[in-house]
């Protein structure tokens, strides 16, 4: 099920880096960047993740958090924030529930094969927790200029 502007995004709960526990509910009243990608510390997911820390000020000026959500470990995670000096959490989905419930876990096909996964996507969550954009398939180059465009729409 994709979801869309103006849907409720789907609260969870969920460990992030340092152990910690969060809930999507804990940022009400913040901007959320939910962003889902395959695994740490591969090509384009280390380039997403760089772009994000890297526009961090400009996102953190108009009140916006990121997070990253992926099915690796809260170790890998962990491993993945000091490699590449990230300055925002990372969600540990193992289960895959909550990338199934925002619609970005599904069927993906690479060199003919079709296997279940991770399809990259991002959600603009506002402060009352309604989607303000979805962005599902997403390609790597561009796309954080493509957030931050919305962001300027809030």
């Amino acid at each position: 099920m994709d979801l869309k502007k103006g849907d409720i995004a789907p609260d969870f709960s969920a460990e992030i880096n340092g152990g910690k526990t969060i809930k999507l509910s804990d940022y009400k009243g913040k901007n959320l960047v939910l962003y889902f990608y395959p695994k740490d510390n591969t090509s384009g997911c280390t380039k997403e993740a760089c772009e994000f820390r890297d526009n961090m000020d400009e996102l953190a000026n108009n009140n916006v958090e990121v997070l990253g959500v992926s099915p690796d470990s809260i170790t890998s995670h962990e491993k993945f924030i000091e490699k590449f000096n990230l300055n925002f959490n990372l969600v540990s989905d193992p289960d895959n529930s909550i990338s199934t419930a925002y619609g970005a876990y599904g069927e993906k096909s690479m060199y003919g094969r079709k296997y279940m996964g991770i399809i990259r996507s991002t959600f603009l969550i506002n402060k009352e927790g309604v989607i303000e954009d979805v962005w599902y398939k997403v390609r790597v180059n561009g796309h954080v200029d493509a957030v931050k465009k919305s962001i300027s729409g809030l």
